[in-house]
């Protein structure tokens, strides 16, 4: 099959540290801290073993990209790996699905930022603060790919000190009682109310598309991968680590959540992080958690700038759009895709403030539009699982001393395969996931649709 050109080289500045926490910052971010109640609600104490579940098809898929990437670091990966193994209308989908996926997470996470710094600032004007914020983040990706390294570095390294401090005080709680009277809570919370599967199994599968939704931008280490020092090393090692960090963080403050508060009294208590913290005599919780969650929208902009200014840079240079997107600057990053990107979370962000202006309700509205971006999100790992598949039947030389080989193949990767299709199919059934599910097929049906009606004229 035809492979699709070869792109200009990126710099290859990126230490293994700063790869693993650019994955750590894009799968981590304000769903976790504000957002858990929501599977919960679904499915109670058993949403650990959904996180678990999902945590299953996450080390395959990673194990899968891993593989490849060992053998062909690039930029831009997934979607390289999609054309030459799957079809090439399969690499042009995963880069263009990611490109919507993180303009819509952009905006919404300018949006969430502008109103966590109300909680300081009541009367900031919230147009001028989301442009200040989209400007900054703009000469951040700009000035060159390890300055956005640093920035995502710290980024990530706030939020994964808060989820460690709220595991290790979640734990003090449950086992000798701090702040809690002396009394430990032990684990009856677990099964006291209901039961352990308080949404049988249709709330436990309802509950895995957000889940999938939170685990989402855990790729972008293979994006990552074409501006990193010595690629094979550190692909291994990041792969390894950044796939136990991520369980580690998700399952152990869900654990100590839903085993120190009852699961159905969740939904009225805020955040369970600002909860914890209090609980334990830190009186500024608020303020700290409100820090944190600030610095996780950021995050999750950066990564979103990130990724999908290189899939626009790979697509330009495909021939899939404008031209002038494929131009590198001076700093050896792909700037103009960088402004692009942003500009078209800028155009969103504007569109929402007026829409907020104008309509006080139209934050379901807003809900709706960033759950639409979980089925494009998804699009990268259905592509990655196809492609290793060929990949294994084209390469078999390359397999025969390769270090670092996806186990259990090819079960584990229609098993994986399989789940995610359920998983969607069980989404359009959800009635609050249903517009949701739809509004992003509709996206990737129209691409799909302009890449068949351009390739024929070319034809």
């Amino acid at each position: 099959m035809k492979t699709r050109k070869s792109n200009p080289s990126l710099q290859r500045s990126m230490t293994a540290g700063q790869m693993e926490m650019i994955s750590l910052g894009g799968a981590i971010g304000v769903g976790l801290f504000m957002g858990a109640t929501a599977t919960i609600k679904w499915t109670g104490p058993s949403v650990l073993l959904a996180y678990l579940f999902v945590g299953i098809i996450l080390y395959v898929v990673m194990r899968a990209l891993g593989e490849m990437l060992y053998i062909n670091p690039g930029t831009g990966s997934f979607a390289d790996y999609a054309a030459e193994y799957v079809h090439p209308i399969a690499g042009y989908l995963a880069e263009w699905a990611n490109v919507f996926e993180y303009i819509v997470v952009g905006m919404s996470e300018v949006v969430a930022a502008t109103e966590y710094l109300k909680f300081w600032w009541p009367n900031i004007n919230v147009l001028w603060s989301g442009i200040i914020i989209i400007a900054f983040l703009l000469l951040a990706n700009l000035a060159s790919a390890k300055a956005y390294a640093s920035l995502e570095f710290w980024f990530a390294m706030i939020k994964v000190i808060t989820i460690i401090l709220m595991i290790v005080l979640g734990l003090l709680v449950i086992f000798f009682g701090v702040g809690n009277n002396g009394k430990p809570t032990g684990f009856s919370n677990l099964w006291a109310h209901g039961g352990f599967f308080t949404g049988g199994l249709k709330g436990f599968i309802f509950s895995l598309s957000i889940i999938v939704g939170s685990y989402e931008g855990i790729e972008l280490l293979g994006i990552s991968a074409g501006e990193v020092a010595d690629p094979q090393k550190a692909i291994v090692k990041s792969v390894k680590s950044v796939l136990w960090r991520i369980l580690i963080f998700y399952v152990g403050a869900i654990f100590v959540i839903v085993t120190i508060y009852p699961w159905d009294e969740l939904s009225s208590m805020g955040s369970p992080f600002v909860t914890t913290f209090a609980k334990v005599g830190i009186t500024a919780a608020a303020s700290v958690i409100n820090f944190v969650v600030l610095t996780a929208a950021l995050s999750g902009a950066n990564s979103g700038i990130y990724s999908s200014s290189r899939m626009l840079f790979k697509l330009a240079h495909d021939g899939e759009a404008p031209k002038t997107f494929g131009h590198i600057s001076k700093r050896i990053v792909p700037n103009r895709a960088i402004m692009g990107i942003t500009g078209g979370i800028f155009v969103g962000f504007l569109l929402d403030v007026v829409a907020a202006t104008i309509n006080k309700s139209t934050q379901d509205l807003f809900v709706v539009v960033f759950s639409s971006s979980v089925l494009p999100g998804m699009i990268p790992w259905f592509v990655i699982l196809l492609a290793e598949l060929r990949f294994r039947r084209n390469n078999p030389d390359l397999l025969k001393d390769h270090p670092f080989k996806l186990p259990l193949y090819p079960l584990s990767n229609y098993f994986a395969f399989i789940v995610l299709i359920l998983i969607v199919v069980f989404m359009f059934i959800n009635p609050e996931t249903r517009i949701s599910v739809a509004v992003g097929a509709i996206v990737l049906i129209v691409a799909v649709l302009v890449y068949l009606v351009r390739h024929r004229k070319k034809g």
